[in-house]
């Protein structure tokens, strides 16, 4: 007996590199608040050697030997010391690696680190790169980076985090709250335990920036769960939730690692859950499929 071979998933959704890479953004929110610029997440930042660019490729070099980040900022006319509140999902490296920079980057390896472990060690030089901002993030995910095991060390690298710990510029949240007058954060546990997605309240709508509870476009289908996450089921069980707020009130979704899309809205179509009014990232057009 003999069946049919189904047509490879990734050739209609992305086709991976030579290397089974497939192209990701690392994309930040900013919110122009009334009591000054809040910015959610912050990208990789510009201290990782040239070895970690080439393994994961990426593309994130800036003016003066800063990142994307700060010049997208410079773009909306601000500078990083406009910001007023940093808001980390969770402190993996792609998400939390802008909350510092060094100055002249050598790209030689970090090495050393934690005590009884081969974490990289915080380099002396590292600076905030948001000096008059508060960096908010769930206290559990703190204490869950600074604990890593063999599966998350890589992650959650201490020259992200805990620099703005010893300033004494970390403010640490505790499950679901309101940070601000229409921004709040929401526990979406999974990818890791303390995973939070921000939502934004503004003149009537709701924006629900996902983080890696649902990373892409890709990622809707509740089955559909990253391979990093520590906890599956429970990403599961956290976009099941969110998916039915989303399409109860009429929510905005942005995505944090979508390549070709930034957000679009939720819509109970024959064949399940539909993305629609779909927002292209600058330069893509919109997919087909």
């Amino acid at each position: 007996m003999f069946g049919v071979v189904p047509k490879p998933l990734w050739a209609r959704r992305i086709a991976p590199d030579e290397r089974n890479r497939i192209p990701l953004a690392m994309r930040c929110l900013l919110v122009e608040h009334a009591e000054g610029p809040v910015l959610i997440d912050t990208a990789l930042g510009n201290k990782e050697d040239a070895k970690f660019r080439d393994i994961y490729g990426i593309e994130n070099e800036g003016p003066d030997g800063r990142s994307q980040l700060e010049a997208a900022l410079a773009e909306a006319g601000y500078a990083p010391k406009d910001v007023r509140v940093v808001i980390n999902t969770h402190l993996h490296f792609d998400h939390a690696g802008g909350n510092t920079w060094v100055e002249g980057r050598k790209d030689g390896r970090t090495e050393g680190g934690g005590e009884g472990t081969d974490r990289p060690s915080v380099l002396p030089s590292v600076r905030l790169t948001f000096p008059n901002a508060t960096y908010m993030v769930q206290a559990g995910d703190l204490d869950f980076a600074r604990r890593p095991n063999e599966r998350t060390r890589a992650s959650y690298l201490p020259h992200n985090f805990e620099p703005v710990a010893a300033a004494g510029r970390l403010s640490l949240l505790e499950g679901d709250v309101e940070v601000l007058p229409g921004i709040g954060v929401r526990l979406t546990p999974g990818h890791v335990p303390f995973h939070q997605s921000v939502v934004v309240r503004s003149g009537g709508e709701t924006l629900c920036f996902l983080a890696d509870v649902m990373p892409t476009r890709h990622h809707l289908p509740l089955p559909w769960i990253m391979g990093y996450d520590v906890e599956p089921l429970r990403t599961l069980e956290s976009k099941r939730r969110l998916v039915a707020d989303a399409l109860d009130q009429g929510w905005w979704l942005c995505f944090e690692h979508d390549h070709d899309v930034v957000m679009g809205r939720l819509v109970a179509g024959e064949k399940g859950t539909e993305l629609v009014d779909q927002v292209p990232a600058p330069g893509r057009l919109v997919p087909s499929g």
